[in-house]
């Protein structure tokens, strides 16, 4: 991959990693699923009336809508607005790719091969020593609720999947029409009219202002930008070129968040960090021989969170 190339997807590490410290920003304006709503609004309006609809069945875009879309954010979100750190929610998702992988297996009767289980086992390893971690220091549930994300993002990496999207980035764009209204209507039932009505009445004001830049950040750089270089990159390398760089993420994520928020993982968080994106690099090896092994689809896809 030319120098260029592999430039562009170190930037796309640095602007998903960066992304969590918007979606910060936005939550200590907006209720967290009340978020989800807007954020995805705001891509699908544009993306309704520009982009075509991509050439898929619609149960597998509405899975990915469901799975990446609205699980994955609903577990993200909460999760963060409990006080789960940015940083380390930057590393959690990462759970994504061995879900991803045990998943397939599962469900699409994939073969997972020992050098994938070793992965695996590795990994979750890991995100056991983080969320042992974070149940001593406050509450395992916003740690589960994360989980649950990378869960619903492994969903939503599977729809992707056998959709075959020959425009994958259209297939992105158009998923962003799913969760908005199953979301606002989740927001009104759970945080209330009052809730969503007071986060709209005070957004306004100068203190909302690192909140719409946030949000700003999360769809412009975070998913359109990064996503856009992503798939671009996708189409033209191969995967298991691509698709380690993503492991810059919570590098990423949990640095800034440091440096910003000064959030302090402790060493047994650290120590899960390393385990974990060790276990999902490891997991993504080629086995002797050259036999090709499945591809895990969570480290080809990341979103600011997602991205």
């Amino acid at each position: 991959m030319p120098m260029t190339h592999r430039a562009l997807a170190a930037l796309v590490a640095v602007l998903w990693g960066v992304n969590f410290l918007a979606i910060h920003a936005s939550l200590e304006q907006f209720p967290p699923l009340f978020l989800v709503a807007l954020r995805f609004a705001i891509i699908a309006a544009p993306t309704i009336l520009l982009v075509p609809r991509p050439d898929v069945p619609l149960k597998w875009l509405v899975g990915y809508g469901l799975g990446f879309g609205t699980v994955q954010f609903i577990g993200l979100y909460l999760g963060m607005a409990m006080g789960f750190p940015a940083g380390l929610a930057s590393l959690v998702l990462q759970a994504s790719a061995p879900f991803t992988v045990v998943l397939g297996a599962l469900l699409l009767g994939e073969r997972v091969g020992l050098t994938q289980r070793v992965g695996i086992a590795v990994a979750v390893g890991g995100l056991v020593l983080v969320g042992l971690s974070r149940a001593t220091a406050t509450s395992v549930l916003p740690f589960v609720l994360v989980v649950l994300g990378g869960l619903g993002w492994a969903f939503g990496n599977l729809c992707s999947r056998l959709a075959r999207a020959p425009k994958p980035l259209h297939l992105t764009l158009w998923m962003s029409v799913v969760p908005p209204l199953p979301m606002l209507v989740l927001s009104l039932l759970v945080e209330g009219p009052a809730r969503i009505a007071s986060s709209l009445g005070t957004s306004a004001s100068a203190a909302a202002a690192p909140a719409w830049i946030g949000l700003a950040y999360t769809v412009l750089l975070g998913t359109v930008v990064g996503s856009g270089i992503w798939v671009w990159l996708m189409a033209r390398h191969p995967a298991g070129v691509v698709a380690p760089y993503s492991l810059l993420v919570p590098v990423v994520g949990i640095l800034t968040a440091w440096l910003v928020l000064g959030e302090r993982p402790t060493a047994i968080e650290l120590l899960g960090g390393v385990l974990v994106i060790a276990g999902v690099l490891w997991s993504g090896r080629r086995p002797r021989g050259g036999v090709a092994v499945p591809r895990v689809e969570g480290t080809d896809r990341l979103e600011g969170a997602t991205r």
